[in-house]
């Protein structure tokens, strides 16, 4: 890819995502956890993550839009939902990334609705200079500066999530 600066190194992702881990194992210590990736984007940090957690876990997977392009629409739609009952269950929301709020904010009130035990929101990047509405998100990997990234599951039109480190378009 063209004028793609890296933002953060392969190892340093891991590492980061080592200490989400022991801090989720912490929070969660004799519990089973409910875990929803949101894909496409959060597929790598989600592996990376559960693979590194002590907790029992059951994987799931949502698949939201709200993206065309480079650019956040701002309307979100639901394109595969959750095929199990959430409700009375510690979920944990894995995205790749919160710039606007906009859609983990839905998808939050969304999953709610469904009346889990408890629900918290895991997040490899906060950007929060882009921020429209507040969400609370309880585990962050690293907040970065208005940048578009790339790489680690982050994509332009689908290319680039397979690179191993995150890099950002200059």
């Amino acid at each position: 890819m063209e004028n793609l600066k890296v933002l953060f190194e392969e190892e340093k992702i891991q590492k980061r995502i080592k200490e989400l881990a022991e801090k989720i194992d912490s929070d969660y210590k004799g519990k089973e956890v409910v875990i929803i990736s949101i894909l496409k984007g959060a597929v790598f940090f989600t592996v990376d993550l559960v693979k590194k957690m002590k907790t029992p876990i059951i994987l799931e997977v949502m698949q939201v839009s709200s993206y065309n392009g480079t650019e956040s629409t701002g309307k979100i739609s639901i394109i595969k939902d959750l095929s199990f009952d959430i409700e009375g269950k510690d979920v944990i929301i894995v995205e790749d990334i919160i710039d606007t709020g906009y859609t983990l904010k839905v998808l939050k009130e969304n999953l709610l609705a469904r009346n889990p035990n408890s629900l918290k929101i895991a997040v490899l990047l906060d950007k929060k200079e882009r921020r429209k509405v507040e969400v609370l998100v309880d585990y962050v990997g690293y907040e970065i500066p208005n940048k578009f990234v790339v790489g680690y599951g982050f994509d332009v039109d689908e290319r680039g999530r397979n690179l191993p480190y995150i890099g950002y378009i200059e």
